[in-house]
């Protein structure tokens, strides 16, 4: 479909710039590159062929797994040759603004209209997430859906690259899934959990083992059964023990991934399991108390005694982080960090409504300082960053909704975070993890014994 637009030298409009061109003139064309690519990759995306300074907006589109539809735009302005850049070019407006190369896909929301405390997360790592990147004349805040682009691209993006191998594993009583990288191997290995909401999410394990790595994503209790769970320490064990047996990965080169309660397993197997000794350890908003000698379900009894404590934003989102502060001081309730011997990775947000992350990170910090550990230890804090540090271009989620118990009881909490300074966290903190793995899984002495 051609577009024109009619300029006029006297008294220019925007109107007249977003008028109709000649039917001879060129159409604009959109360029997006990569258009099929992993998920942390760059896009570039660009528009030619436009009138010169005419106003312009780049809408970014994605339907989820869970049948809601999710969007990002940005307004622009071309330049003398009739050009916009997502990558050098300011937003003037929209879901983001500034120089902003992936704000087409950090700052997607949910389309207005939409369910509330929605999340966006990939649950089949077999097939791409699929994102409609479209230009419309003008600067446009709604109704896309009555307006015809300009130019429209399809992107793909992948958790899994090419030839990554998916493994259903139910051994030892041990169930997730195993994600081997393309290649000969062997390779450095990860055991990956994710925290408190329970079920198997797969995508990061996905994603590591695209760079490298052979990773279990591991499941570890049911969506809101965590209070029902008999689970004990020794599933964890086993776990790790499943990935550094296999025969695709370097028995001495596994590592622990783990966000929320995913850390707090990381951090206790690393310092009180005799059976594990990983390479190296990555923690995400987690902290280092953890039940001795108790199921699983005994996690949060602690800070049971302190439901008074629980705070509602003005949106009426649950505030958590209050339940553990202050920071106990009692070594029983504590995984001994003192006797870790691998590095440790804590990445967490100065603005975690969820935990106190931050303040569990400085007692970590204190009690390896006085063991001489500390040269082990290495930490990353982001302002105005929350709990839910995903892999880089995520959307942030502020607040989202989470399964209370096995009644389906729901409620929404609040995670923290600012948008733009959570994104700049995710993708961040995303490189630095990765070279962390890289000079530690892939270079790494093995450990040595536990003092």
């Amino acid at each position: 479909m051609s577009i024109t637009y009619e300029v006029r030298i006297t008294r220019p409009t925007r109107q007249r710039k977003i008028a109709a061109m000649s039917q001879s003139a060129p159409p604009p064309i959109l360029s997006v590159a990569p258009t099929r690519a992993l998920v942390d990759e760059t896009l570039r995306v660009r528009v030619d062929n436009l009138p010169p300074r005419a106003p312009v907006t780049l809408r970014c589109e994605h339907r989820s797994e869970d049948k809601d539809y999710w969007e990002a735009y940005g307004h622009y302005v071309s330049d003398a040759a009739g050009a916009v850049s997502v990558a050098d070019d300011l937003s003037l407006g929209g879901t983001y603004c500034g120089r902003e190369a992936m704000g087409l896909l950090w700052s997607m929301r949910p389309v207005p209209g939409s369910r509330t405390g929605l999340r966006l997360r990939k649950r089949n790592v077999r097939t791409p997430m699929l994102f409609t990147i479209s230009v419309f004349a003008g600067h446009v805040d709604r109704d896309f859906d009555g307006r015809p682009p300009l130019a429209r691209e399809l992107v793909e993006r992948w958790y899994a690259a090419p030839g990554v191998r998916r493994v259903e594993v139910e051994d030892r009583g041990v169930r997730g899934t195993l994600f081997i990288p393309s290649g000969p191997g062997p390779f450095p290995g990860l055991l990956d959990m994710w925290g408190g909401g329970g079920g198997l999410l797969e995508y990061r394990s996905a994603l590591l083992a695209s760079h490298g790595y052979v990773s279990l994503a591991l499941e570890y209790f049911a969506p809101g059964e965590l209070a029902s769970t008999d689970l004990e320490f020794q599933y964890f064990e086993t776990a790790f023990d499943l990935v550094r047996r296999h025969p695709a990965v370097l028995p001495d080169r596994v590592g622990i991934f783990g966000l929320s309660m995913g850390a707090m397993v990381a951090i206790s197997l690393a310092s009180e399991s005799a059976r594990v000794e990983p390479a190296c350890c990555v923690c995400i908003s987690g902290s280092h108390f953890f039940p001795r000698d108790q199921p699983l379900s005994q996690i949060s009894q602690p800070n049971a005694r302190n439901v008074g404590k629980i705070r509602l934003d003005d949106q009426q989102n649950l505030i958590w982080r209050d339940l553990g502060l202050p920071v106990s001081g009692d070594l029983s309730r504590k995984a001994d960090v003192r006797r870790i011997n691998c590095p440790l990775l804590l990445v967490n947000g100065q603005d975690d409504q969820n935990h106190p992350t931050v303040e569990y990170a400085e007692d970590i910090e204190r009690m390896m300082r006085s063991a001489g550990k500390e040269h082990l230890l290495t930490r990353l804090e982001y302002p105005d960053t929350g709990h839910l540090i995903e892999p880089p271009y995520s959307p942030h989620f502020r607040a989202t909704n989470f399964m209370w118990d096995s009644k389906k009881a729901r409620v929404t909490l609040l995670w923290g975070g600012q948008t733009k300074a959570h994104s700049d966290a995710q993708e961040d903190s995303w490189h630095k993890i990765l070279a962390f793995l890289q000079r530690h899984l892939y270079s790494a002495p093995r450990p040595k014994a536990r003092m």
